[in-house]
């Protein structure tokens, strides 16, 4: 390579340089084996990727407020705080293992706590419709 400095001046004013004129004034070599016997030696910087690990404290806040069922909401709370913790430490490994047991418990009390309100609306359906039919049959008839 040659690194001697020239001013740019095109030599062909208003076409387009070609190819071989960009090769001959900035020594653009081809890819190949190097022609000197110099070391050519490469830097590689490995940069940590950021892993994003979720920790559902969104979640487990939700559940442990509106659906606590055996108070599992609220469990499922202390494990995405400590997978929140962990991540702030640098722990990728055990913020996952607490993230994924926050997930379980997470989806466990919402489930639990959906069969729950399905339950009571079954039980106060039935009775209130075993209540008006009780009523309606001590309530003599009237006819308007």
């Amino acid at each position: 390579m040659s690194h001697n400095s020239q001013a740019f001046l095109p030599t062909n004013a208003g076409l387009p340089p070609s190819y071989e004129t960009i090769k001959e004034e900035y020594g653009v070599t081809e890819l190949g084996e190097p022609h000197n016997s110099a070391v050519v030696r490469t830097t590689v910087i490995n940069m940590p990727r950021e892993v994003a690990v979720p920790d559902h404290v969104v979640w487990s806040l939700f559940n442990a407020l509106f659906l606590n069922f055996c108070c599992l909401g609220f469990i499922a709370y202390a494990y995405s705080v400590k997978s929140r913790d962990r991540k702030m430490v640098g722990d990728v490994i055990g913020a996952q293992a607490y993230a994924s047991t926050a997930k379980c418990l997470n989806i466990s009390a919402l489930i639990f706590s959906i069969l729950m309100v399905i339950i009571c609306i079954v039980i106060i359906s039935t009775t209130s419709v075993a209540v008006f039919q009780a009523f309606s049959q001590r309530m003599p008839h009237s006819g308007f």
